[in-house]
């Protein structure tokens, strides 16, 4: 369905309803296909205006559609508008029209409202990576880099893996500054993508090179290059860490899961002692092994035939 170029009347948005082979989902199928043509803002606003004439309201989801076409279009002032709306007509938003109002108000001059609205879902779920990224972002974008940083390491506590494009924004918005601690959290930042083996695009490697060059008196030049198989940096001849695992690193890998997920707080949950010591007699008497295969989870390859009862 090809929405329309200019407003309509109701009577003109009753004869497309009316020609419209599903007319009970018309307005949610018109706002799809607005939003993925990116129509006029008046358009959208007067199906809204006919729909509220002919049933008295305006159905929730056909508000999420339209915020959405107000947030791609960063009609700050719309966002709002339908904000207040929904705050009178309905007590809880879901996560979906609580993403589109901080994305939408955090690319504002009311990005601080982002925040609050943050702290409102901090009350009633918890926030999506989107949610914190965006007001990161802003933060960011307006210097608060405390501010950043605390939403940042909010996102960690939450186990929420930050994205690579805010991590970036970080190194970006940073540079030139003479702050120790900010250098500490942005070194923060590099241990994470290390101990976590997370290697940046080569945007994100031209922004910590920009930043290191940026660092008043520091004197930092960078290159980027090819980091041959010998691990030795071509630039600066340092020898690069090695990512595989030292014995000692597997032998405690290994304990720990044994005791962490395998026997976990309660053995008896899932295996005995005795079951558990002739399974590991099982695996040490038949090493080595090329393939480990997961039996539960062949079993499950086609779960539309007969499971396979001998795996």
């Amino acid at each position: 369905i090809q929405p329309p170029k200019n407003p309509l009347q109701s009577e003109e948005w009753n004869r497309l309803r009316e020609s419209f082979s599903s007319p009970e989902i018309f307005e949610d199928v018109m706002l799809n296909s607005m939003v993925r043509c990116n129509s006029p803002i008046d358009v959208a606003k007067s199906l809204l205006t006919h729909v509220a004439k002919s049933h008295g309201d305006v159905a929730y989801s056909l508000l999420v559609k339209y915020l959405a076409l107000c947030v791609q279009q960063g009609m700050t002032s719309e966002i709002l508008d339908v904000y207040d709306i929904m705050k009178i007509r309905f007590k809880i938003l879901e996560s979906g029209a609580y993403n589109l109002l901080i994305r939408g108000l955090s690319n504002s001059d009311q990005w601080r409202m982002a925040l609050t609205l943050l702290e409102e879902v901090k009350n009633i779920m918890i926030p999506s990576r989107t949610n914190y990224e965006s007001c990161i972002k802003a933060a960011n974008r307006h210097q608060e880099m405390n501010l950043a940083f605390e939403l940042y390491h909010e996102m960690l506590d939450k186990d929420l893996a930050p994205t690579l494009d805010v991590l970036q924004a970080f190194f970006d918005f940073s540079r030139g500054m003479k702050d120790a601690e900010l250098q500490k959290e942005l070194f923060g930042i590099l241990f994470y993508l290390r101990d976590n083996q997370i290697y940046p695009h080569k945007t994100f490697m031209r922004s910590i090179k920009l930043w290191f060059e940026s660092i008043p008196g520091g004197n930092w030049r960078g290159h980027l290059t090819n980091i041959k198989d010998s691990g030795r940096c071509p630039v600066c001849n340092h020898q690069l860490e090695d990512s595989e695992l030292t014995e000692e690193e597997y032998n405690k890998l290994r304990e720990r899961i044994i005791r962490d997920v395998i026997h976990g707080t309660d053995t008896f949950r899932k295996t005995s002692p005795q079951e558990f010591q002739a399974f590991q007699t099982f695996v040490e008497n038949r090493l080595p092994f090329d393939i480990v295969i997961d039996g539960l989870n062949v079993s499950h390859m086609k779960p539309r035939q007969t499971q396979c009862e001998n795996v």
